[in-house]
Formats: structure tokens, sequence, C-alpha cells
């Protein structure tokens, strides 16, 4: 079933179509949260907010882009509005706990001379660093990252998504670059990592 027909049955309400719609895009939104909030519960609750949302807009969308450059944009939406909402929490300590696993998962997987407890801690400490570098980023500099790099998404799409040109896009990325650049750099020379 095309996103077309999906749309279409959704604006005459079947539910067979949006089973479809989240079946076929849910790993899509997800990992578009996860890439913002950092935690894989909030992401995986966010995106049921989401098609929520799309079940209930369906009406409205005017098919002026495709499908899942409106899930981006609503995905992206209902994160930021998830971190402003939770500013207090220190998310990358959930983040810490998904590298945690994933390297004790690797670390088990192949053993490596590296193989002491000194390594992880370090991993971890490293991921954490990096996470509170990205979190600190301007919002619109912060988001275009995510979506570059942890969706792998084109400066095209990425334009798409945040509305605006592919001339702000490549302007919003390169000073994210830079303003990681120095951060990390401030750190390195601290040997905080």
């Amino acid at each position: 079933m095309s996103d077309q027909e999906i749309i279409e049955q959704l604006k005459q309400g079947s539910e067979a179509a949006f089973r479809k719609l989240v079946e076929g895009h849910q790993k899509l939104v997800v990992n578009t949260c996860f890439g913002l909030v950092h935690n894989r519960e909030d992401a995986e609750d966010i995106a049921q907010d989401v098609f929520i949302e799309v079940y209930r807009s369906i009406q409205q969308f005017r098919a002026d882009s495709k499908l899942s450059t409106w899930l981006y944009r609503i995905s992206v939406n209902r994160s930021l509005n998830h971190i402003r909402d939770n500013k207090k929490h220190k998310w990358f300590q959930s983040f810490e706990k998904d590298v945690e696993a994933r390297n004790r998962q690797i670390l088990q997987v192949e053993s490596s001379p590296t193989d002491h407890p000194g390594f992880e801690m370090e991993n971890k400490q490293r991921a954490a660093i990096l996470q509170e570098a990205i979190n600190s980023l301007p919002e619109n500099q912060k988001v275009a990252f995510s979506l570059n790099k942890y969706e792998d998404l084109s400066y095209q799409e990425i334009s798409e998504v945040m509305e605006m040109s592919v001339s702000s896009v490549e302007s919003l990325l390169f000073r994210a670059k830079k303003n990681l650049q120095k951060k990390l750099y401030k750190c390195y020379k601290k040997k905080c990592m």
C-alpha cells in the first residue's frame, strides 16, 4: 500500500490503514525522537503521540510534502516540546544506560585487549560528554545536527522538515559542527575525556 493510499484510507477512518502507517513508519519516528531526547522509553512515548496527532489531523494534511517529511516534522516538534517540558531532567543519564548496555553487548561479542573495567567507564564518560555538548547547542543547530547524523537525512530533506532553505540548513550544520568542535576541544584541553 502506497503512502497516498494510506493517506486516503486514513481520511476515511480506516483502522487497517492506521496500522499500516504505524508499521511502515514506526522505526523512523522512534529513531527521530530518540535522536533528540536520547531516551528509548521517552522516544517510544513521543512516537505514540506523533501517530495520534497524525490520526487526528490527517484531514488537514494537504500532501504538499511527502508523508515521511510530515512525520519527521511532527516528531521533531513533539520531541522539542518534550525536552522543553523536561528541562530539569538530565536526559543524558538514560543515554548513559543505553550506551552501557550496548558496550556490554559489544564486549560480550568481541573480546579485545581493552576488556578491562576502565575501558567501559571511559566510553560511557565520552558518550555523556558528547551528548552534553550536543544538548548545549542552540535548538535549530541541535535539530539539524541530529537529523543529519542520527537519521542520515540529506540537506534537502532536513530543509523540508525544518521548513527552511537548503543554504540555511548548511549554515546550521556548519555552525553546529564548529560549536561542537570548540566545546569538545575545551574539554580535551581540560583532560575531561
